[in-house]
Formats: structure tokens, sequence, C-alpha cells
């Protein structure tokens, strides 16, 4: 069974993949498997963007998103007639038997599935079946320059299925899409010694969650700190350097927060 691995931490936000997914599907057509995608109104993969923090500590997340070709499809419920997995896993809206079956668009939780009113189509990202039936991978992962997109048989990535697993998922549809190292949030700040006019580097960052878990960093050359990839919730932070009283903040995060700076008093 094939599967995408989709490496957030390596994605760059180029858009290589949306503009290689038109390039092999606007003005094509790749019957049995699909008719063309419009130049404008689709996107069988798009590219999504979230902004997080505020300046000067400002972060872009980026993520593909296409259709999951979930083992537990909402589309093949709604309609077994036409749509269909594949014996490698990839699912398939049959373009002339789901003809005027517009209320496809709707099933997909992940907003996935579009409506070609030209065509009186559902249409969505097939995986490229056409190039796979050839022996080739999907045009966007060929065209990804960082290798943040993979494709290929689901043994062979085992180990990264089971990292990903829950990252993205709304419900029990079992994707086959797997994203690995989800932004999530980050917390950053500064510390700095008022009386010096300097930053202070080396100094000591710590949180702990609600449930008594720690994470530790320090301060770099700039007297910046950043926790990355952490969840929502509520935290104690403790700052420390030598020769400095202990800063302890209680801090609510739930979007990306840039804490500006902690200026330390001397013992």
């Amino acid at each position: 069974m094939k599967t995408f691995i989709v490496d957030l931490d390596k994605c760059n936000g180029c858009y290589g993949c949306q503009l290689a997914c038109k390039d092999e599907t606007v003005g094509n057509d790749w019957m049995p498997y699909s008719k063309p995608q419009p130049k404008t109104g689709q996107f069988w993969l798009r590219m999504t963007e979230k902004v997080h923090g505020t300046v000067p500590k400002v972060r872009v997340e980026y993520r593909p998103e296409m259709c999951r070709h979930c083992d537990n499809a909402p589309c093949i419920a709604a309609a077994p007639d036409s749509v269909y997995k594949r014996d490698d896993g990839l699912v398939i809206i049959d373009p002339e038997k789901a003809a005027g079956n517009k209320a496809l668009v709707d099933v997909c939780p992940y907003n996935a599935i579009y409506w070609n009113e030209d065509l009186n189509i559902p249409q969505k990202c097939t995986g490229c079946a056409h190039l796979v039936d050839e022996g080739k991978l999907p045009h966007c992962v060929e065209a990804c320059a960082t290798g943040a997109l993979r494709f290929g048989e689901e043994e062979d990535f085992a180990a990264e299925i089971a990292e990903s697993e829950g990252n993205y998922v709304i419900g029990e549809e079992k994707p086959r899409v797997h994203y690995l190292h989800p932004f999530k949030l980050f917390l950053a700040g500064e510390v700095w010694d008022p009386d010096a006019d300097l930053i202070i580097e080396g100094a000591s960052i710590t949180i702990e969650d609600e449930n008594g878990s720690k994470q530790e960093t320090q301060t770099d050359g700039f007297g910046d700190f950043w926790f990355w990839h952490i969840g929502a919730g509520r935290y104690i932070m403790t700052i420390e350097a030598d020769g400095f009283k202990t800063i302890t903040r209680e801090i609510d995060l739930q979007e990306s927060t840039n804490l500006d700076d902690f200026p330390m008093e001397k013992m």
C-alpha cells in the first residue's frame, strides 16, 4: 500500500508542490482517473500558511494539504458506486460515475474535494495515479526541492508513520498522508541586564507544564530564548542566571507568543 510522508520541518513554503500539481493536471485529461483541473478555483494540493508570534519574533508555518486517501474515506461511504480505493491505497473519484454529485464536496472533513461547474463533476487529488501506474512518483513529490514530500510503500515508512500518529487527523478516517513534526506553538523572549545595558547570554530558561513535564533552554548570543513545537496550556517559566535574582512567571499559552524582554536584577 502506498503512502505520503510530509516532513514539516523540511518544508520551506516554496509552493513548488502546488505549482507542480497545477502543471500536471490543468488542461490535462488523465482518464479514467481525472479530467482537467480548472486554472482557477481549485487546488488539489494547496499550501497553507499560518503566521506565529509578534514582531520581532515571527515565524510562518507551512503545510501542504491534499486528499488524505483515507482508509475509512467518507467520500467512499457517501458514494460507493462512484468513489473507490485502488489496491495501492489511492482514492479515486470516477469522473464519469460521479457526474452531478455535488454533495461529495461537503463530505470531506479536510476540504480536499472541489466542484467543477463547467464539467459538472467533483474533483480532487488522485495521487497522480496515472504516473504511479508507470512506476513514477506523484509530480508534487518529484518537484519537492527539500525532501519534505515523499511517497512510497507503507512498510518502508513504518517508523515515521508511527511518529506521525494523530497529527492533523480530524476523526476516524485513517489518512494515508502522514505529517511529521507539526509546528504547534512557540514561546520566546529576551533576557538582559539593565544596569550594564547588555543582553545576558547563557541564562537558563525552564518551562513546566501542568503535568510537571519540564523543558529547558538557554539564551543565545542575542539574549533570545525559544521553545519550539509546544502545546497550548499553562506553564510556569523560570529564568536563572549567575549573579542575578531568579524570575518566575505563570504563562497561559494559547497562541505562539513573544514575551518581549526580561530585565534581570543583580543579587
